[in-house]
């Protein structure tokens, strides 16, 4: 890694994202959910790949305000809805939604099974859920190291007991613990977590893909 790649702004990695999104899940079109949304960037990639009424929910009232003013600069506001809620407690009705996508905030939440479990209540019959975090599977290779670079050197700056968190976070067996302490049943995890900046599969991430049958 030469110091001026070192350096380089990273591309943005929300459209390489929402592509694994639309690959792994294949969702209908209808009412799709951004749990953690933030001030939108998923949401917004994945509302130029469909035609869907994109939720945002997040604890963050500001977030969804800039969410909800980014929206509007795209032409989408008439397909954006912003809702204060945390993945424990979603302000949503039960079967009411065909997909939930969570990129990045599940490792915030306070009791991830609850969470898990308020994502499944809401999904309706044939509708899914992606939750974890990434940079997309298609996002370059040298960004993705030099990304995982970055927020390793950072996490490693708070101490060793902070950088053990860090990766038994993004455990695929952590998930797994997860899934199953939540009562799924028929879930799958994809990717290999916390790897090593130098290792090809950097900020590939790890995620948590499930459905409800229809």
């Amino acid at each position: 890694m030469t110091d001026e790649c070192s350096q380089a702004q990273l591309p943005d990695q929300y459209e390489h994202v929402a592509r694994d999104v639309m690959r792994y899940c294949a969702p209908k079109d209808g009412v799709w959910v951004d749990l953690g949304s933030g001030s939108g960037p998923l949401a917004l990639a994945l509302a130029r790949m469909t035609k869907s009424v994109l939720v945002l929910v997040d604890p963050n009232r500001e977030a969804l305000s800039r969410a909800l003013v980014e929206a509007a600069k795209s032409g989408l506001e008439d397909r954006f809805v912003a809702v204060v809620g945390t993945a424990e407690d979603i302000p949503l009705a039960d079967t009411s939604v065909d997909l939930v996508v969570s990129r990045g905030s599940v490792f915030f939440w306070k009791d991830r099974p609850a969470g898990l479990r308020e994502v499944r209540r809401i999904l309706r019959p044939g509708g899914k859920a992606m939750v974890g975090g990434g940079l997309g599977s298609t996002y370059p290779l040298w960004a993705r190291q030099e990304f995982i670079r970055r927020r390793h050197e950072s996490v490693r700056k708070q101490g060793p007991d902070a950088m053990r968190a860090f990766r038994e976070a993004r455990s695929p067996d952590t998930f797994t613990r997860w899934a199953k302490e939540a009562g799924l049943t028929d879930f799958e995890v994809r990717g290999d977590g916390g790897v090593p900046a130098d290792d090809p599969r950097a900020g590939l991430g790890v995620w948590l893909l499930f459905g409800r049958e229809g």
